[in-house]
C-alpha cells in the first residue's frame, strides 16, 4: 500500500493563498499519482497546542473537511478524517516522545521563533509538536509527506526517529521521503505584500481573501490591494511588489506566464488589470463555495469523515500494537 499523507490545522478558514499554493496543488498532485491513496488528516490535536475557540474550532474542523473535498479531491482515492478521532495518535506520539531528545526538540526553528515572539512562555504541547508530527506520518507508513519549508526540519525529525526505533528495535517503519512537488503559487498578503498571506490574520483584515469570504469582499479587496505609483503592469517583486503579487495570483489562476500577462495589458493601467482579476478569482473561489455549500451540512460530509475514521482507525491500531509488541509494554 502506497500512502501519501498530509495533514492540516483547523486554526482558520483557508485563504486563497492557502488555495493557489497547497489546495490545488494537492488535487493536481491526486490526479497524477494514480497509484497511491491519499490520506488528508484535520490536525486539531495540534491546533490546541495554542489557546483555541471551543465553538470556533468545531466549525473550522467541519469547514476544512467540506473546503477539502469542495476543491476537487476524488473521493474514490481518499481517506478523510479527523486527528483526535484516532487515538492511536496520543498513543504513537507518546512513543515518539520516547524516542525524541531535548536537544532535537529544542532545534525546531518554528519553536524557537514561538518563543521569540511569546516571551511569557509556550506550552509543553508546542515543543513536543514534532514528535506527535512524526507521529501521525509513521502510523501509516506514509512513503511520501508533502510539506512546505517551514515543515521540512519536522520531516527530517520524523526520518530520524523512524530509523532510530529501525536501528533499536527492527524494521518497522516506513522511512518517509519529501515530496518534491511544484511549487505552488506563493500568496502575499495584499495590503503588505512583505508577508504571506495568513489564515491566522484577524478576519478582518483587508489583506487577505479567504475561501469563505462573500464574493463581493473578495472583488473589494483585489480593488483595493497596494500597488504603486508607476501604473504599468510588470512583473518586479523588488521594485513593484504589490502588483507582482497581483499577477501571481492572475497567473495561478489563468495559467497564463508573466510576459503573457504584461503584453495583455500593455497600455492599460491598474483599474483595468484589477477589475479582471477581481471577476477572475471571484469566479475561481465561487465554484469552490457552490461545491462547499452543497456539502457542508450533507450526510455525505459525515459519511465521508466516519469511513475515513474506520479506516484510519483499523491501519493505526494494527500498528501501534505491533510498536507495543516490540517495546516489551502490555500483556500481549
Amino acid at each position: 500500500m502506497n500512502i501519501v499523507l498530509s495533514g492540516v490545522k483547523p486554526t482558520g478558514i483557508p485563504t486563497l493563498g492557502n488555495y493557489l499554493g497547497a489546495l490545488k496543488n494537492f488535487v493536481k498532485l491526486q490526479n497524477e499519482m494514480t497509484d497511491y491513496e491519499f490520506f488528508i488528516f484535520i490536525a486539531d490535536l495540534h491546533a490546541i497546542t495554542i489557546p483555541q475557540d471551543p465553538k470556533e474550532l468545531r466549525a473550522n474542523i467541519r469547514n476544512l473537511a467540506a473546503l477539502y473535498l469542495a476543491c476537487g479531491l476524488n473521493k474514490e482515492r481518499l481517506t478523510l478524517f479527523i486527528q483526535s478521532e484516532v487515538s492511536a495518535h496520543i498513543e504513537m506520539g507518546n512513543v515518539m516522545q520516547s524516542l525524541s531528545y531535548m536537544g532535537e526538540l529544542e532545534r525546531m526553528t518554528q519553536f524557537k521563533d514561538k518563543m521569540i515572539k511569546n516571551p511569557n512562555g509556550v506550552t509543553a504541547a508546542l515543543f513536543t509538536y514534532p514528535a506527535l508530527m512524526a507521529a501521525d506520518i509513521l502510523l501509516y507508513d506514509a512513503k511520501f509527506v508533502p510539506v512546505g519549508d517551514d515543515q521540512k526540519q519536522h520531516l527530517e525529525l520524523t526520518r530520524d526517529l523512524a530509523n532510530r526505533f529501525n536501528n533499536r528495535f527492527g524494521d518497522t517503519f516506513q522511512v518517509p521521503e519529501i515530496l518534491l512537488t511544484k511549487v505552488g503559487a506563493r500568496i502575499k498578503d495584499l495590503q503588505d505584500p512583505s508577508k504571506k498571506m495568513s489564515k491566522s490574520d484577524d478576519s478582518q483584515s483587508k489583506g487577505c481573501i479567504y475561501l469563505l469570504d462573500p464574493l463581493n469582499v473578495i472583488k473589494k479587496k483585489i480593488k483595493s490591494a497596494v500597488t504603486d505609483s508607476e501604473a504599468i503592469v510588470r512583473y518586479d517583486v523588488e521594485n513593484k511588489p504589490g502588483i507582482s503579487n497581483l499577477m501571481t495570483i492572475y497567473s495561478a489562476i489563468t495559467n497564463l506566464s508573466f510576459s503573457e500577462i504584461e503584453k495583455k495589458y500593455e497600455g492599460k493601467g491598474y483599474g483595468d488589470f484589477k477589475g479582471d482579476l477581481a471577476e477572475i478569482v471571484a469566479e475561481e473561489i465561487g465554484k469552490v463555495q457552490e461545491k462547499y455549500n452543497q456539502i457542508i451540512n450533507s450526510k455525505e460530509l459525515d459519511e465521508i469523515l466516519n469511513q475515513g475514521r474506520e479506516r484510519a482507525t483499523q491501519i493505526a491500531t494494527r500498528k501501534i500494537h505491533k510498536i507495543y509488541h516490540k517495546l516489551g509494554i502490555g500483556r500481549f
